[in-house]
């Protein structure tokens, strides 16, 4: 029987297990027998499998979080070298991927679970700053971070479909891609009814890094056509001066822009 059996050492358990038998086969039970105890031990620490869930997203953070620059607190290396908000916005998801790429099913564990102590605050207080500072205000920020966040969540539950084996995206191989995801044979399938179907399989299952950082870029052009804040503003007017003359019928801009 394990010598001390305590939430740190259960959930270290956990997660090491995850990498072995994925989401599915991660059962408390499963770990019971790993350290050696009978399942209802665990209840003493965790009431239900989710509870456990819970507590491993956050360990991943706070590992994220230790791992300095290279983690998701790079908002605070973002503040210090001045970068820009879309630079920060890029680097924090990417970030984000390769640690969640190092556990099997690691965003599935990490999407949907509660953290179970305050560590998010700081580097979110931190990130959400620089986009305040920006110019944004606070609902836009946290909007802007949530939208990136979640399509970064989603492209890695799609990528470990494909992928299920934990490691690097510069460490894959055809060899650790799952079998179901034959792109050869899904072109052959698909080719002659569904053309744009069947090419869509290279960009959407093959790609992935290159995705990825297309997805990116889409959504930080997005963040800058719809909520990021004017560079400048319309001159202001003086008092009594004309206002300026506005196009004929034709509704084609003036010189002055304004239509």
């Amino acid at each position: 029987m394990a010598s001390r059996l305590d939430r740190k050492l259960v959930v270290d358990t956990a997660l090491r297990l995850l990498n072995e038998v994925g989401l599915d086969g991660l059962t408390l039970r499963r770990i019971a027998k790993e350290l050696n105890v009978q399942a209802p031990a665990l209840y003493w620490h965790f009431k239900n499998k989710q509870a456990l869930l819970d507590e491993m997203a956050t360990e991943m953070l706070r590992r994220m979080i230790a791992d300095g620059p290279d983690g998701p607190d790079d908002a605070a290396t973002a503040e210090a070298l001045g970068m820009g908000w879309q630079d920060m916005v890029i680097g924090a998801c990417s970030a984000l991927r390769r640690e969640l790429l190092g556990y099997r099913d690691g965003a599935k564990v990490f999407s949907g679970t509660r953290m179970t102590d305050d560590s998010a605050a700081q580097p979110l207080e931190i990130f959400l700053g620089r986009f305040v500072e920006a110019g944004f205000t606070p609902d836009d920020a946290a909007r802007c971070w949530w939208t990136a966040y979640n399509f970064t969540i989603g492209q890695v539950i799609e990528e470990q479909s494909v992928y299920p084996v934990p490691g690097a995206p510069e460490q894959r191989s055809a060899a650790v891609r799952d079998p179901a995801y034959d792109l050869t044979d899904r072109e052959r399938r698909l080719g002659a009814d569904y053309p744009l179907a069947a090419r869509a399989g290279r960009e959407l299952f093959d790609e992935m890094d290159r995705g990825f950082e297309a997805g990116l870029r889409v959504i930080v052009a997005g963040i800058e056509a719809t909520m990021a804040p004017r560079k400048a503003t319309a001159p202001r007017r003086e008092a009594g001066a004309e206002p300026p003359r506005r196009a004929a019928a034709s509704g084609r801009p003036t010189a002055s822009g304004t239509g």
